[in-house]
């Protein structure tokens, strides 16, 4: 017990820990290419994370050029190819965000557990952040695929799941969760966790349309930003 207000910090991964952008916006176009569709700019992959990589890819092939069943049969065709790029380039073009480093060390200072709770597959952001040398800063890695179908983000079990594998009971710990996807913040809101909202992420609706605790701009924010959360 310390006398930071919180036990376990858990991070959402692409568009909250990593800028990912640049890696799935080369899968993405390699996968288009195949399809011989023209490649699209990082700026419009972007809003296409955060869903999966399914619906990445469906968008990319709507807005290439095809649609309906056209487009379905593409998808099925061509989404193993993109996982096959994505697995085999990890790392090659993602960076954490300003300031992240040092909010680790300073939550890490201060005897909290850093935990990591995406809906990638496990086996992806365990080899992403093993690649940008992040990996050991984390007590466990849960994946959208960790607790089974069905039971991902926005589901309650994998936060539940992080504070088991961190060595705390759900509902008897002090934990946060940091996010930038409303499935982010309906996954800790479910499970009974104040979230906050990052406004650099890869955002689907307005930052204050997610219905977070709190929202930080860079995490320089983020020490005064769980503190104030926990006298509020």
């Amino acid at each position: 017990m310390t006398d930071f207000p919180y036990d376990i910090v858990g991070f959402d991964l692409d568009g909250t820990l990593l800028d990912t952008s640049d890696e799935l916006t080369a899968s993405v176009n390699h996968t288009l290419g195949l399809m011989g569709h023209p490649p699209l700019k990082r700026e419009q992959v972007k809003p296409m994370i955060g869903l999966g990589a399914k619906h990445m890819l469906k968008v990319g092939i709507e807005q290439t050029g095809a649609k309906g069943e056209e487009a379905e049969m593409l998808l099925k065709q061509c989404l193993p190819r993109l996982l096959d790029h994505y697995g085999a380039h990890l790392g090659s073009g993602s960076h954490p965000y300003p300031g992240l480093l040092d909010a680790m060390d300073a939550l890490t200072e201060r005897g909290v557990t850093l935990a990591v709770v995406t809906n990638k597959y496990e086996s992806f952001a365990e080899t992403l952040l093993s690649a940008v040398a992040l990996r050991d800063r984390f007590a466990c890695v849960i994946g959208g695929d960790t607790m089974g179908k069905g039971k991902s983000k926005p589901h309650r079990a994998p936060i539940d799941e992080m504070i088991r594998r961190c060595g705390h009971k759900p509902g008897e710990t002090r934990a946060a969760f940091i996010g930038d996807s409303i499935y982010d913040i309906m996954a800790a809101h479910n499970a009974g966790l104040p979230a906050i909202a990052v406004s650099f992420g890869f955002l689907h609706q307005p930052v204050e349309e997610l219905g977070a605790d709190a929202i930080i701009d860079h995490y320089d924010e983020l020490i005064p930003t769980l503190e104030r959360l926990a006298t509020a």
